[in-house]
């Protein structure tokens, strides 16, 4: 293999390149080893075994996990090129290829629920065998990504040794119930908002720029009901707490609600999907993502705020 240096004369074993694969995916040993059902510390036999074959380090610790060094993402290429060759033996009664294993996702309240979900569920229905797991949390990239497949954030990521592309643009509009409306009035213009609570993210934990900023063109609206989850956000909003700034794509499915303001206030903001380039060539995690951009493509309209 072409992972071998020049001046071995061993190739390395097939189940040494394999849990070099799990942990390069992960980042985290212990996820490895959940992942081929062995323990720990096999997993750090087979690693020492593959570096001493190899003449050299195919990992380096970083903060939180591992990360591959350069002989290790060439070991890597090969220990891919292995388990296409297993996994190409595993196939259904018409011959078609089985995909299995766990895609770990991480995403935005909103996108887990709407777009992330349904995804997952048109995943499961061609491949039966591969199980998603959907982290539901607002934040940013991580740099080491240890145990999760795929980021959903908002905003263009900085990110190192990982792929990040633009998945869709989305609308952030002012709502109020019409209970709220009718006892408080409907604004008419920006300057009449400062005398209306805004419902939205809590302002001291909010780790994503991008929302911190959505919210400075009502510097003048004091604060009323505030959390780090969407749909709270939405909740509060519909129970009369003040005019929240919602995801169009949210707060269009409830007819209790009205926004205002439509051509003053709009907040376009984009959802970027991270991943390790070797994560993405795994099947699995290629199906998924092509079902989260054919989802994502099917509900644009919805995601500007525009009637569909």
């Amino acid at each position: 293999m072409s992972a071998v240096s020049p001046g071995s004369a061993r190739r390395p074993s097939a189940d040494d390149l394999l849990v070099l694969l799990a942990v390069g995916r992960s980042g985290r040993f212990v996820s490895a080893a959940e992942e081929l059902g062995i323990n720990h510390t096999t997993i750090s036999r087979r690693i020492a075994a593959l570096e001493q074959t190899l003449g050299g380090r195919v990992l380096t610790r970083v903060a939180g996990g591992w990360e591959l060094t350069d002989l290790g993402r060439e070991a890597l290429a090969a220990a891919e090129a292995v388990e296409s060759a297993v996994k190409s033996l595993a196939a259904d009664a018409t011959g078609n290829r089985v995909l299995r294993g766990v895609v770990r996702v991480s995403a935005t309240d909103g996108f887990s629920a709407y777009l992330a979900a349904p995804a997952a569920a048109e995943v499961r229905r061609r491949h039966p065998k591969i199980a998603v797991e959907i982290v539901a949390t607002t934040r940013r990239a991580s740099q080491q990504r240890s145990g999760l497949d795929i980021e959903v954030v908002v905003g263009e990521p900085q990110v190192h040794r990982a792929t990040a592309f633009r998945l869709a643009d989305y609308c952030l509009g002012l709502y109020g119930s019409r209970d709220f409306l009718r006892e408080y009035g409907t604004p008419r213009r920006i300057d009449d908002l400062a005398r209306y609570p805004l419902v939205y993210f809590i302002e001291s934990m909010l780790q994503v720029d991008d929302l911190d900023l959505a919210s400075s063109f009502v510097p003048t609206m004091r604060e009323s009901v505030t959390s780090t989850n969407v749909f709270v956000h939405v909740e509060a909003t519909r129970a009369a707490a003040g005019l929240g700034l919602l995801p169009c794509f949210m707060a269009d499915r409830h007819s209790d609600l009205v926004r205002v303001l439509a051509d003053e206030v709009t907040v376009t903001l984009a959802y970027w999907l991270v991943a390790r380039a070797e994560t993405l060539r795994r099947p699995e995690v290629a199906a998924f993502v092509d079902a989260i951009r054919a989802r994502v493509h099917d509900q644009r309209q919805a995601l500007l705020g525009l009637p569909h």
